[in-house]
């Protein structure tokens, strides 16, 4: 395990991450912060607490966003395999017949 600290408005976060993890980490502390920073200067008279609650939903939101397009994805390619299983078991069929 490696420490790494990062940066979210203004603030160091100590963190202790697998080596492999190290930047994938970074890149989400900043993706993170940049969120932050997003909200907190749309909504500048509002408490941090307010503006990191804020961000944090729409993070979620754009995670269980993904996540339902990658289902729907998985689900076409199902599909998609199940139509060239089909077609390659009747060309099999034809061919040995």
């Amino acid at each position: 395990m490696k420490s790494v600290k990062v940066t979210i408005l203004g603030k160091q976060f100590p963190l202790k991450v697998k080596d492999s993890e190290e930047e994938t980490m970074k890149r989400i502390a900043h993706y993170v912060d940049d969120k932050f920073r997003q909200y907190k200067k749309e909504l500048n008279k509002q408490p941090d607490t307010t503006v990191m609650s804020l961000a944090a939903l729409a993070i979620a939101e754009e995670l269980f966003e993904e996540r339902k397009q990658n289902r729907e994805l998985n689900q076409q390619e199902e599909k998609v395999m199940e139509k060239v299983n089909g077609s390659l078991e009747e060309f099999v069929d034809e061919i040995t017949s």
